[in-house]
């Protein structure tokens, strides 16, 4: 195997179970895939992160072929929809976080009540329409959701969080979450005082310099 493909397949286990190492998944839910030649590696279904090893790594071509025997994540169409319509995108992590979820089981978007909202692209996290795991739908309204962003919620799901390599797209995850506790807590004490398109423009211009985009 190419090292450089093998060194990829190690990185997406270690996102893997960084996931989980981090609070922000639990067990197998959640996936992770990065951009590999004309298609992508994805992790697997059903195999703990802690047994994984590189050649269990799946990799789906343009057309979401794979070789005969192998299990791909059953959210591969969401990877592969994702990378497909946003070429500049590197890797996708797919979590169950805990409050993000929360958010999306009540059709809630994350709006702009803390500056790192603008880490997602814009004034929001939206929250994509509900359709079923693994389906072509679910691709589509995901897609949809994060035209000008970085990050979504999945309806009555989980997150989207989207990066040029997994690194980036591990910590916008991690960022979902963090934001969505603190949207939460706001909610409780009588809602938050949200920032303003154009402040939260300035901080995504600020972003530029400090590497998070």
């Amino acid at each position: 195997m190419d090292p450089t493909e093998l060194s990829l397949r190690q990185s997406i286990i270690d996102t893997c179970l960084r996931m989980n190492r981090e609070g922000i998944n639990q067990g197998t839910s959640g996936n992770v895939s990065a951009r590999w030649g004309d298609g992508m590696l994805i992790s697997p279904s059903g195999i703990p992160y802690e047994e994984l090893e590189p050649g269990d790594i799946v990799f789906l071509d343009a057309d979401g072929e794979h070789t005969a025997g192998q299990r791909p994540s059953s959210e591969w169409r969401l990877h592969l929809g994702i990378l497909q319509a946003r070429p500049r995108i590197g890797a996708v992590v797919h979590t169950h976080s805990v409050h993000a979820t929360a958010l999306s089981m009540r059709g809630m978007e994350i709006p702009a009540a803390h500056y790192m909202v603008a880490a997602g692209g814009g004034p929001n996290i939206r929250c994509a329409r509900y359709a079923t795991f693994g389906t072509a739908e679910l691709s589509e309204h995901a897609i949809e959701a994060l035209e000008g962003r970085s990050a979504c919620l999945l309806a009555n799901h989980g997150v989207v969080a989207t990066g040029t390599d997994l690194r980036r797209a591990l910590w916008l995850a991690g960022e979902i979450e963090v934001l969505a506790r603190q949207y939460i807590l706001s909610l409780m004490l009588g809602g938050p005082d949200l920032l303003s398109e154009a402040e939260i423009e300035r901080v995504r211009e600020g972003f530029r310099d400090y590497g998070l985009r």
